[in-house]
């Protein structure tokens, strides 16, 4: 296990929901530790970054955050979507096996608690059956991993045609009954299928992580604020639900004035 003594401290229990941001989000024309020093200077106080290929690389991350300031929350690994664990082809598994086993590894060196992870893909060879088996069977042997690392694995509703309703997704999570595999929920991917509201309650507890994104059904994926979300109860829900950790916002990248924007409304529409 990675040494976290230089790692900035995790966030604490019992704290008000805490804006982030997606490293994918900052200006690509900065240097890593500008990118991450522009963050901090805007108002967000952490960040999810993607898993990269190399230790350097992480290495090089790792240590532009603490230099900038910024807290890692959260790895997203990046293997999932063509090498899914609910693949039948073993090969395609074993990828995203390597994958999910680097991300736990770099979210360890930069002292996050959780990774994100899309538990499986349904396509025309794979049925919504076969995904829940395959993708249960693999996640239980990534389970040891993720103890050593003391990382959540944390498990995303996206636009994968599986886990299509609230109570799926519950009970996904529950038939592992383990604190280290979890519900990472994204606001904005339900709104083409369900209610997100909704979905906050039927997950309560269970949400470790929260994605900010704005759906409208008639042009897609906008700006937060300027969708079909109903963000006064999607505050509400996770005010019920007890929900104090970090809210990442994952939409397309931008200058400074765009993010500043971005985290006000983020404080506006979560009441922060």
């Amino acid at each position: 296990m990675a040494a976290l003594a230089s790692a900035l401290p995790l966030k604490a229990a019992g704290e008000r929901i805490e804006r982030a941001v997606l490293d994918s989000m900052l200006p690509k024309d900065l240097s890593l530790i500008d990118r991450f020093k522009l963050a901090v200077e805007v108002g967000f106080e952490s960040m999810e970054v993607r898993a990269v290929e190399t230790e350097t690389e992480a290495q090089l991350i790792h240590d532009a955050a603490q230099a900038a300031g910024l807290r890692i929350h959260s790895v997203m690994n990046q293997t999932h979507w063509q090498t899914p664990l609910s693949s039948p082809d073993p090969s395609e598994v074993e990828a995203c096996v390597r994958g999910v086993r680097a991300a736990l590894s770099q979210a360890d060196l930069y002292g996050a608690d959780a990774v994100l992870l899309v538990p499986a893909v349904v396509r025309s060879d794979t049925t919504y059956e076969q995904a829940w088996e395959r993708s249960v069977t693999e996640i239980r042997k990534l389970i040891p991993l993720a103890e050593q690392h003391d990382v959540m694995l944390a498990i995303e509703n996206v636009w994968n045609k599986f886990l299509l309703t609230a109570r799926d997704f519950r009970q996904f999570i529950d038939d592992f009954n383990h604190p280290l595999v979890q519900a990472y929920f994204d606001v904005g991917n339900i709104v083409h299928y369900g209610v997100p509201e909704h979905w906050v309650r039927e997950l309560g507890s269970r949400i470790v992580k929260v994605h900010l994104k704005d759906y409208s059904r008639r042009q897609g994926f906008v700006n937060l604020g300027e969708g079909d979300v109903d963000w006064p109860a999607v505050q509400a829900a996770l005010r019920d639900v007890g929900y104090t950790a970090e809210a990442t916002v994952e939409l397309r990248g931008g200058d400074r004035a765009y993010l500043a924007d971005l985290g006000e409304r983020v404080d506006r529409l979560l009441g922060l």
